[in-house]
């Protein structure tokens, strides 16, 4: 017979090996989950809808067979996979109270999640090297960016997307979990699951901070220098005029990086930094990071692009 101490000991050890995370919705506000569901829904629609349909016209017409718009395309791409990738479990703890998650269902939501995040990055690093080459080397644009170039950089960037998140996840498996297993977010976010975990995360802490530097710290230098030599171009347009229109180019693109690089780095430095602050704080930081790129940048892009503009309004006409 066994003790109930041994038995104690054998439940400890089946839930370190086979944990089961709790997801948070909006904390404090339970009760009403069914009615915040509401703009989450319209949110998720509207972001769907609008990078379904920014795809689909760049697809489907021919005069939007240009670098600019594949890259575009990418970044539509990226931000369904995103929308999508937590979708299910935000809106499970809205309408169901379904808040249990098994750690392999999360490494797989953290591998949709954080890679759909690296290829973002990088397709904003891309879409930075055609403004540059458009406006820095214009007689050169369709010689440097031909479609064999662009599917190379493509390539490039999942790559280097499955280099990095394959190491952090299979670390963060052979992690042992003894604690609150309560999550901050109604999704699986890596430094939030790697904080409940009771055995030894140097190795993980050294793995996520390279993987940073190798996305978020190279990607937004090459970015920089890429506005910084656009910049130095401009200046040198005699024509103010010529000026304006040149760098209303690159409006779009910078809006699309402020939105996707200042709230992931605010949450990730709310992780680091602000263990003090508010659940509700948390909880909200980790939604704006997640839905407000995918939501802004097709309106964004249409608002701002003429021939992206012109095509969607075409197509809801036909309709």
């Amino acid at each position: 017979m066994l003790e109930p101490q041994d038995n104690m000991e054998i439940l400890i050890n089946f839930t370190s090996n086979f944990p089961t995370f709790l997801l948070t919705g909006i904390p404090g506000l339970q009760s009403v989950h069914a009615w915040i569901s509401i703009p989450f829904c319209c949110l998720y629609a509207t972001a769907i809808s609008g990078n379904a349909m920014v795809l689909f016209v760049i697809i489907t017409q021919q005069s939007l067979h240009e670098p600019m718009y594949y890259f575009l395309s990418l970044l539509s791409a990226t931000d369904l996979g995103l929308t999508v990738s937590t979708m299910s479990t935000t809106l499970g703890i809205f309408w169901f109270d379904s808040s249990e998650i098994s750690l392999d269902t999360c490494i797989i939501q953290m591998f949709f999640l954080h890679g759909f995040t690296f290829m973002e990055s990088g397709v904003l690093v891309a879409m930075a090297f055609d403004r540059y080459v458009a406006i820095c080397d214009p007689l050169r644009y369709t010689t440097i960016l031909t479609n064999s170039r662009i599917i190379q950089m493509c390539t490039l960037v999942m790559i280097r997307t499955v280099l990095l998140i394959v190491p952090l996840l299979l670390l963060l498996k052979q992690l042992s979990f003894c604690r609150d297993h309560v999550l901050s977010h109604s999704y699986c976010y890596h430094p939030d699951v790697l904080k409940l975990a009771c055995s030894d995360t140097q190795a993980n802490s050294i793995c996520g901070l390279i993987d940073l530097i190798l996305t978020t710290g190279i990607d937004t230098s090459c970015i920089v220098l890429s506005y910084l030599l656009i910049i130095r171009s401009v200046l040198n347009i005699t024509s103010p005029e010529e000026r304006h229109k040149v760098f209303s180019t690159c409006v779009s693109h910078i809006g699309a990086v402020a939105i996707f690089y200042i709230p992931m780095m605010s949450l990730s430095l709310l992780h680091r930094y602000g263990h003090s602050a508010p659940k509700l704080v948390h909880s909200t930081m980790a939604n704006i990071y997640l839905l407000l790129p995918p939501v802004l940048n097709p309106i964004i892009y249409s608002v701002k692009s003429k021939q992206i503009r012109k095509a969607v309004l075409n197509l809801l006409l036909t309709k």
